[in-house]
């Protein structure tokens, strides 16, 4: 067999998983209830975040909080303050990407 086979969280239940974690790409899993999400940090590497279910509210070094829906890419710059939460009453689940692979 070639390929490698991952499995994702499925259901409600707040989730973070590191889905990957190699060299080359870090591939993480998130599933957020209202008023749960991460704590303030920067950004280690370019961040690729899409909202795969509910809506993300998500405040950028200084700005305001804004808020994305399902089907939304959002692409992080390294270093980038970011504040990641769910502020809503539905469910969160995020996919995200962070390439190149975070050196530490």
């Amino acid at each position: 067999m070639v390929e490698q086979i991952f499995k994702l969280a499925r259901g409600n239940e707040k989730a973070v998983e590191r889905v990957i974690s190699d060299e080359n790409v870090h591939y993480l899993h998130m599933v957020f209830n209202k008023d749960e999400g991460l704590p303030e940090h920067f950004s280690n590497s370019n961040v690729y975040m899409t909202v795969i279910r509910g809506k993300l509210s998500i405040g950028l070094n200084d700005q305001e909080i804004h808020e994305y829906d399902a089907g939304t890419l959002l692409k992080i710059p390294f270093n980038t303050k970011m504040n990641v939460k769910n502020l809503n009453s539905d469910t969160l689940e995020l996919i995200i990407v962070k390439a190149p692979a975070p050196k530490s």
